[in-house]
Parts: structure tokens; sequence; C-alpha cells
């Protein structure tokens, strides 16, 4: 029998329904693990800059939605700063810059509140666009994707932004963009078929 020097790679398993118990035990039902959930709150009401909510949805491509889906997001505070080692100074304390949610489990929909980020310089000196990071995970996808959010609103700032920029098709950035509604912002995730979001191999 050949022995192979190196260790084989780990088969990819699909994040399942145990993803909920391990990230968000108290959406679950098992309380008395965390008094609450990690990454539940983003913002404290003394956090600096505009105050707002998102609501989304992760549907697959037959347009059904994905009543077991988590996102992860990362952002900035209002001034650009990403809480942590950022070299610019301290960021909002108000901030945490980290979120961890679940959809609902008969709508799949999912609401955060957070601040609007501001523009984040890149190492050349440009900056990026508001935006925020996020993760998907749910039952039947194997490796978590990752995508951003960005404004409608910021037209001015999406136009400059250096990510955006390397867009090929261009017709498919709108799939990036929170839309206004209601005093906050509307970011549907939508993984195959048409407007198809946009993922980021990172």
């Amino acid at each position: 029998m050949q022995t192979l020097p190196y260790l084989k790679e780990t088969a990819s398993q699909t994040a399942g329904p145990y993803v909920h118990i391990g990230c968000v035990p108290n959406v679950c039902g098992i309380t008395g693990v965390y008094p609450d959930d990690l990454g539940q709150v983003m913002r404290t009401d003394q956090a600096k800059g505009p105050h707002i909510t998102v609501t989304g949805c992760v549907w697959d491509g037959t347009g059904t939605p994905l009543r077991d889906a988590m996102i992860e997001v990362w952002q900035a505070d209002a001034n650009g700063v990403y809480p942590g080692n950022d070299p610019r100074g301290p960021a909002d304390p108000g901030v945490s810059g980290f979120g961890r949610f679940a959809g609902d489990p008969e709508t799949g929909e999912w609401t955060f509140d957070t601040v609007k980020p501001g523009r984040v310089p890149m190492p050349d000196g440009g900056l990026q666009a508001p935006h925020v990071t996020v993760w998907i995970v749910a039952r039947g996808i194997n490796i978590g994707l990752h995508t951003r959010m960005y404004f409608a609103d910021e037209e001015e700032a999406n136009a400059e932004d250096p990510i955006l920029a390397r867009i090929e098709h261009k017709n498919r950035i709108p799939t990036l963009m929170a839309v206004p509604q209601d005093g906050g912002y509307r970011f549907d995730i939508r993984l195959q078929g048409d407007n198809e979001t946009v993922f980021f191999d990172v």
C-alpha cells in the first residue's frame, strides 16, 4: 500500500442547522449559555453618525428565501475607522464593527441596527465608498460566501470606489446596493439566477 507523505485535505461540509446552535443559541431557544448572542448589538445609542436599520433576506435560485441563513457583517464607524488595530486612532466606542444575525425561521428575513459607515482609505490614498462586508452561511453552502453592501444613495462615493471599479460587468453593480426604505435600507442577497449578487473570492 502506498503511503502519502502529506495530510489529505479535509472534506468540506455544508453549514447545517448546527451553525445556529453554536453561533446564535438564544435564537434557537437555547438560553443560559450567553446573556446575548455575540454580535447581536452593533451600536449604542451614543454612537456617532446616522443610525440606520438594514433589513434583507438571502434568496436561492428559485426565488425561495433561505430560512436557515446566517450572516456576519463587519464595518467601520461613521468616520471610516475600524474598531481594533486601526493605525488612524481609536474608533467610536459606541460602534462594535461586527454583527451576526440569523434569518427569521418563517420568512428568512434578518435585520440589524448600526450606523452608516464612513469612507475607508486605501493604502494608495484613495477612498472606498461607505460599505459593509457581509459573510453568508447556510445549509447547502459549502464555503461561506463573501460580498459587500454599498449604499445606493452614495452615488458620488460609489463612482470613486476602487473595488466597484474592478467589477467587469457594470450591470451587476446594483446587486451590491442597499436601497433606502422607511428611514433605513433594504439589502437582498441572491445566490443564483436573475440579479445574482456579486460575490468576492477572498
